[in-house]
């Protein structure tokens, strides 16, 4: 592991931190390309990481107005690598993928090209150019585990990932660890939970919050199932956690970014309800969810004590703000 190499493959990186405290100023400004980066998080890390001095490229499939973005697709590794060789980058965040249990399903192709068969582009070029990794990975590697789910639960527990964004995710995590091995990349792997907040839009397969909030606002009808707990990570303390990564760079970790308290999906449903001014009348209720972890307990120590990963905003806070961004951004209530 790397924790004191200033210099590497001739590039220069900043020294990982013996302290815990969040930085808001990096000691050397670094080059970040941000695959996935109009995307949700992306979006809201491209602006975490300028925030704090970086030189950010995000990279997408849509087109941007933004003046350092690229239009790549990651399932073609000639668009990836044109990147490299005509940018400098010491530091990849990996958040590119297509999103989702049940578009997964319904759209398994694009699925596994973006996410698996991207992937592996994205590695190739990483043996080529050497840049370090930050991968976005999912809790839904758990699978059908329903206990405190530590990094280490993968190494040591046989679990059934339930569906194929589940398994495109944990093929990427055996992508990366094989990777390393065989040719000495450097990434750090994270375990996304349920973020939400401003930039995520809506579809029919985005998660519980945007759901919730985008039909709740439209006056539409949605389903509640009974019985599922979930933990909710406001996207700005996750995107802090993500930017502290570069200054305590730690080659082949795996992170867990999730919170401590657990809600009912139901709890969830009542706060959407109370700040779009619904009464819940249009709310279905049905039983527990098939092919979906009924619990997803995460222990975020080890990101706490080396990220210094901190959820600072509740989940009644985080709510608030979505439903008002989703206002503004839908224009809901204008005349």
């Amino acid at each position: 592991m790397l924790h004191d190499n200033a210099f590497k493959n001739g590039r220069r990186f900043p020294p990982v931190s013996e302290h815990l405290s969040a930085r808001t100023e990096p000691q050397v400004m670094t080059s970040i390309l941000i695959t996935g980066g109009r995307g949700f998080i992306g979006t809201n890390l491209t602006a975490e990481l300028r925030k704090r001095g970086h030189d950010v490229w995000p990279a997408d499939i849509v087109q941007s107005d933004d003046s350092q973005f690229i239009r790549c697709d990651v399932g073609s590794y000639r668009q990836i690598e044109r990147i490299f060789e005509e940018h400098k980058i010491d530091v990849v965040y990996h958040a590119a993928a297509e999103y989702g249990r049940w578009n997964g399903e319904a759209y398994y192709e694009n699925l596994w090209r973006t996410n698996a068969v991207g992937t592996k582009n994205v590695l190739t070029a990483q043996k080529k150019f050497r840049f370090r990794m930050i991968f976005f990975g999912s809790a839904e590697v758990y699978g059908d585990y329903d206990g405190v789910m530590a990094e280490n639960v993968t190494d040591t527990i046989p679990i059934k990932q339930m569906n194929d964004y589940a398994i495109t995710k944990w093929a990427n995590e055996l992508q990366i660890i094989n990777s390393a091995a065989m040719d000495k990349t450097e990434t750090v792997r994270v375990r996304l939970f349920n973020v939400y907040g401003p930039h995520e839009h809506y579809t029919t397969f985005r998660g519980v919050v945007p759901v919730f909030v985008y039909r709740a606002l439209h006056d539409e009808p949605y389903t509640v199932y009974r019985g599922h707990k979930r933990t909710f990570e406001y996207v700005e303390d996750i995107c802090r956690t993500l930017g502290n990564i570069i200054d305590r760079f730690d080659s082949g970790e795996v992170f867990n970014l999730g919170s401590e308290k657990q809600y009912n999906v139901e709890e969830l449903s009542g706060l959407v309800e109370r700040y779009t001014g619904r009464d819940g009348s249009k709310v279905l209720f049905k039983d527990a969810e098939p092919f979906t972890t009924r619990y997803k307990v995460a222990d975020s120590s080890k990101a706490k004590k080396r990220l210094g990963h901190k959820i600072t905003v509740p989940l009644e806070e985080g709510v608030r703000r979505t439903v008002e961004w989703f206002k503004k951004e839908y224009r809901i209530g204008e005349r």
